[in-house]
């Protein structure tokens, strides 16, 4: 029967950990940059990129104007994409970009240089420059390459940016009814919708601005009351003409039985 070493698997694990890192210092710490070059792309290839990333960042000044450059400086750019730092992606594929116009990469760069644009576009609620940004490059980069594989994702890309910064203006048009200036709401949505045509919050709009309109029309004077419960009636058709499955059917239905009691009660 075999016997289990006592020596702890914990013990083991940790060797091997600092016996790795020493390796890797000792690679970082060494001039010969043949030696270098090959254990970058030993690490890249293994997925360690930031241990890659490190020792590109040392090679690249003595590749210079060699042949080696092109390559190096294209991993040194993915191998930020790969650990996330987006900012320095998009900065360094911008970079291989402008010194290599003519590499079989340039597609590739390009594509990923607008995608860590996309990568750092924020939540709906925060500033969206960045996201502006990230859908003029992808949309650079579909005019410029309209038969890429990337042509797909590039859509799918502008697509989500696209609806957050619809979402973001929704929001923002949707605060004055919250804050109880129908007025303003109803204008902000009017305005909201004309200038995102399609949108996916069209109907949640709508809905919006028959409730700014509602609080409006019920609570009129009297000389103003029928003309806005009128209106409000038939933004009420219209809503149900367009969305006839409305998610907000029961409470505009609930408050249309007010709107129609009310026009009742003027016309007798």
């Amino acid at each position: 029967m075999f016997k289990i070493s006592n020596f702890p698997v914990t013990e083991i694990l940790i060797f091997l950990f600092f016996s790795s890192c020493n390796e890797y210092q000792k690679i970082l710490n060494n001039d010969d940059l043949n030696l270098k070059y090959k254990a970058a792309e030993n690490y890249y290839d293994n997925g360690e990129y930031r241990r890659a990333n490190r020792i590109f960042e040392q090679l690249i000044p003595s590749y210079r104007g060699k042949p080696q450059a092109e390559r190096l400086i294209y991993f040194f750019a993915d191998s930020y994409y790969q650990i996330k730092n987006f900012y320095l992606a998009a900065y360094q594929f911008e970079n291989f970009i402008k010194s290599f116009p003519e590499s079989q990469k340039i597609e590739e760069a390009n594509f990923y240089s607008a995608k860590s644009h996309y990568m750092m576009s924020p939540v709906f609620s925060l500033d969206q420059e960045e996201t502006l940004e990230a859908i003029n490059k992808l949309q650079i980069f579909i005019n410029n390459y309209p038969d890429s594989p990337f042509m797909v994702e590039s859509n799918q890309l502008i697509s989500e940016l696209q609806t957050k910064i619809e979402k973001k203006e929704f929001e923002v048009a949707k605060q004055y009814y919250t804050i109880f200036d129908y007025r303003a709401a109803i204008t902000a949505l009017d305005n909201f919708i004309a200038e995102f045509v399609g949108t996916k919050f069209r109907e949640e709009a709508l809905y919006y601005k028959f409730l700014s309109s509602y609080e409006i029309a019920i609570n009129s004077i009297e000389l103003k009351k029928l003309d806005r419960l009128k209106d409000l009636k038939e933004l009420y058709n219209n809503i149900v003409r367009y969305y006839p499955e409305t998610l907000f059917e029961e409470d505009l239905n609930k408050k249309m039985k007010t709107v129609d009691k009310e026009i009742n009660t003027f016309e007798k």
